[in-house]
């Protein structure tokens, strides 16, 4: 059998058993280690073995608890909650000024958490009914929440980029700066659809009436703009000292950790179930992520031990006479195509050990690539019909929402992301350019 016929094996074998609805690091590290005893025998053994040693010895995933303890902190002791009452008062004259407010609150729940689900589950609990209360139109509303919570993906720190660097084997550091300008491009494009649009057709974000202002004072809207602006506090306490070059990415997680925990201390919010609910979260979420790198190292040095990158290369490039930016489209097609029923670490580790050696070869930045990846899986997760987060969505929402509702309010939304991402391919510094400043100035 010749290796091209192997890798296609290969790939074929981890999409049934994915669909067989086997867990992805199973489904992965399964078929990787079946094939290298295939093609090596006993031999084959050692590459699991390696996969372990490496991502033991890698320093940087220290980093991926950290971020996650800091956000399940600042998300169960309810610290989030004045992040969206800051909005409400501050934001709620504008007409569509809640909805404007409630990417902001994503925006910054994205600094703090780096997962998408946690925006989804804040927004969807403490957004959306006071949207609802306040005569939003429903579709409008759901639609917001779920293209906010996708700036999880993308906005510093971002742990889905931690996963991508891990796979990709580039710099943390630069993939979260490189994700900065195009995540607050995004979330300024949705505040400008929102705001165009409600201005069109107040009856779809209705300002707060003349006694609802009123009955605000500015006592309480300064009292409210100090307790939201300290999740913000904890991220600059975090980031300032890294982009300075003072601390390095691992120290300045801790940093974030800690500050955090100090933070809901103060407040008196961090008792003993926020603690151990935060702690459990952080330690399910931190081995899942741990199992599927491990799965997907092992699955990649099967793959390059095929050769199976360069045959695949020669497909395109020779035989079928693609250029490297038709290649790329359809790479991206391909993922979402992928997000209509997986999820994006899924997709990444399924396709890391084609898709990252092919682009290199191509000759594309892998760090601007990251940044692709990533809005390509943000599109993936809001397109019909099996996108992650139209059933996280239906499974928050009250019942006056329906699928249809869902559906119908993502497609503005995707037609933005679509809009970001065509921006971010033809315009490649927008990603680039902070990384290489600051990594330039001293940056580490």
């Amino acid at each position: 059998m010749s290796y091209e016929m192997i890798a296609i094996f290969m790939f074929s074998a981890m999409m049934l058993m994915l669909l067989t609805g086997q867990r992805v690091f199973g489904a992965i590290g399964f078929v990787a280690a079946i094939s290298s005893l295939w093609l090596w025998g006993t031999g084959g053994s050692d590459i699991p073995f390696s996969a372990v040693m490496k991502l033991m010895k890698w320093y940087p995933l220290l980093t991926l608890p950290m971020f996650i303890f800091m956000g399940y902190v600042l998300s169960e002791s309810k610290i989030a909650d004045d992040l969206y009452k800051m909005f409400h008062v501050w934001m709620g004259p504008v007409s569509g000024g809640l909805a404007i407010g409630t990417i902001g609150l994503m925006v910054l729940i994205s600094a703090m958490n780096g997962l998408s689900v946690a925006g989804m589950a804040i927004g969807a609990t403490i957004a959306l009914p006071e949207l609802m209360k306040r005569g939003y139109d429903k579709r409008m509303i759901t639609g917001v929440i779920q293209a906010g919570s996708s700036l999880g993906i993308l906005v510093p720190p971002s742990v889905v980029l931690v996963l991508y660097a891990m796979i990709a084997r580039q710099p943390v550091g630069q993939l979260w700066l490189a994700g900065v300008l195009p995540g607050l491009m995004m979330a300024g494009l949705f505040i400008l659809y929102i705001y165009i649009r409600c201005r069109i057709t107040p009856a779809l974000g209705p300002a707060l009436t003349a006694e609802e202002r009123a009955a605000v004072t500015m006592g309480e809207k300064l009292r409210l703009l100090r307790a939201g602006i300290l999740p913000l506090v904890i991220f600059l306490a975090m980031m300032f000292p890294f982009v300075k070059g003072w601390t390095s990415l691992t120290e300045s997680s801790a940093i974030g950790a800690m500050t955090a925990f100090l933070a809901a201390v103060v407040k008196g919010r961090m008792t003993r179930a926020v603690f151990e609910k935060s702690v459990r979260s952080t330690l399910a979420i931190s081995c899942m992520f741990m199992f599927i790198i491990v799965a997907a190292m092992g699955f990649g040095a099967v793959f390059d031990g095929l050769g199976a990158v360069k045959a695949i290369e020669s497909l395109f490039t020779e035989k079928l006479g693609l250029s490297p930016w038709m290649i790329l489209v359809l790479m991206q097609l391909s993922f979402l195509v992928m997000g209509t029923f997986l999820d994006d670490t899924a997709m990444l580790v399924i396709v890391a050990p084609l898709y990252i050696p092919l682009v290199r070869a191509l000759g594309f930045d892998l760090i601007w690539y990251g940044v692709l990846y990533t809005i390509t899986t943000q599109i993936a997760y809001m397109t019909p019909p099996f996108g992650y987060n139209l059933f996280l969505m239906r499974a928050m929402a009250p019942r006056e929402i329906g699928m249809r509702d869902i559906y119908s309010s993502i497609v503005p939304f995707v037609a933005v992301m679509v809009i970001a991402l065509a921006i971010n391919m033809i315009f490649p510094q927008i990603a680039l350019w902070l990384p290489h400043y600051v990594y330039s100035t001293g940056g580490n």
